[in-house]
């Protein structure tokens, strides 16, 4: 079999699982409402929780930040391509999370790339949740590539994990974790993994992706929200393509920690650094989502309508009171269906598969927003209902 025959053999192999999956090509800015394959629309499909991808002043500060500053960085952060609205952003980032230090990449990837390959090295031991995103996985296998031992405990059991670390004679121990889980919506236990990170010396890494802007006083993270101390041996990763509106990500830590990945990570050091009209954006979006309040309250009263109109429909919610709320359907090919049947109404709200989650818990993802509006929360409970 050549390899023309090889790839559409397995791309029809998607096709029969109801695991192949194709781009939509949207004809306007995110938002709420949406124009794909020139029909319009609401969406529950982004992670844009606090409506400030569309922004127009944030739109502003990167078109502001363009004509000042260019289109481009020119080269890496440790080249030439660090310039100052890049340093204030990181400075800023490091103040609103309350670390000493911060350093931006241009993507979560990237980050979650930095981190647990750079700090676990031969003779290191990593223990990850098994829910943990894609990226923090990838970082995982790339550790242990680098002569670590990597061990996964079951999703949020802090039993497991504690007999893990107390059986592991590594000198250097890393707990990775993401804060908000991105397909179930629930928290990770921040409190129980800090206490075992403290009385086996472990770093404690934490992807707060769905966390930071929504969660804690001032939309400051999962740490503020449990009032966990930015701790030297805590490394936390946000991004800033989801709740900040824009793009990119910040890993925030001890002067350093920080120090030692901008020496070692190779993600970092071999990437261009993102323009810096992007920095600038994110300056105007770290300032509003400081006083956002009035933002978040709309998102959970969202968020809460929804739970409570979908209680005791035939597809249950996981118990997640996060923006993420996945609704599961089981069967590939039916939730395939159920989101073609809203989308057939009006609405985008995507079917998530295997490998993304589990197999047999093939799901709709809804995205609350604080830009939904009632009506809106209120279509999709109808229309949901109806479908079941």
């Amino acid at each position: 079999m050549n390899l023309e025959d090889r790839l559409n053999t397995e791309l029809a192999e998607l096709d029969v699982l109801g695991l192949r999956r194709r781009r939509r090509v949207l004809d306007s800015p995110c938002g709420r409402l949406a124009t794909v394959d020139g029909r319009e629309l609401l969406n529950f499909a982004s992670n844009d929780y606090l409506g400030l991808a569309a922004n127009r002043d944030i739109a502003q500060a990167m078109a502001d930040g363009a004509l000042a500053w260019g289109a481009g960085s020119g080269a890496s952060h440790l080249v030439s391509g660090h310039l100052a609205p890049h340093e204030a952003l990181e400075s800023e980032i490091a103040a609103f999370t309350g670390f000493p230090r911060a350093l931006t990449l241009s993507t979560g990837y990237l980050a979650n790339l930095a981190v647990t390959p750079t700090l676990a090295g031969r003779g290191a031991a990593v223990f990850a949740d098994k829910l943990n995103h894609a990226s923090l996985i990838d970082a995982m296998q790339l550790a242990k590539a680098n002569g670590a031992e990597v061990q996964r405990y079951p999703h949020n059991d802090v039993a497991a994990l504690e007999r893990l670390l107390a059986a592991s004679p590594a000198g250097t121990k890393l707990i990775v974790t993401d804060a908000v889980f991105s397909m179930d919506g629930d928290l990770a236990p921040l409190p129980l993994l800090f206490q075992l990170a403290e009385r086996f010396d472990a770093w404690l890494v934490i992807d707060d992706a769905h966390g930071f802007g929504v969660l804690g006083p001032h939309g400051r993270g999962s740490l503020a929200h449990f009032n966990l101390p930015a701790h030297p041996r805590i490394l936390l990763m946000g991004t800033l393509g989801k709740a900040a509106g824009v793009g990119g990500a910040f890993v925030a830590g001890s002067e350093r920690a920080i120090d030692y990945l901008l020496n070692k990570a190779r993600s970092y050091i071999f990437t261009t650094a993102a323009p810096p009209a992007v920095a600038c954006a994110l300056r105007r979006s770290l300032a509003i989502i400081d006083t956002g309040e009035a933002l978040r309250a709309a998102l959970f009263a969202n968020i809460g309508r929804l739970r409570d109109g979908l209680a005791g429909l035939r597809w249950p919610l996981l118990p997640s009171l996060t923006a993420i709320q996945p609704l599961i359907v089981g069967d590939n090919a039916a939730a395939v269906a159920l989101s073609s049947a809203l989308r057939e109404r009006g609405l985008w709200v995507p079917a998530i598969r295997p490998p993304t989650v589990p197999k047999g818990t093939a799901r709709l993802r809804i995205s609350v927003s604080a830009a939904h509006t009632a009506d809106d929360i209120d279509r999709l409970v109808t229309t949901l209902k109806e479908l079941a």
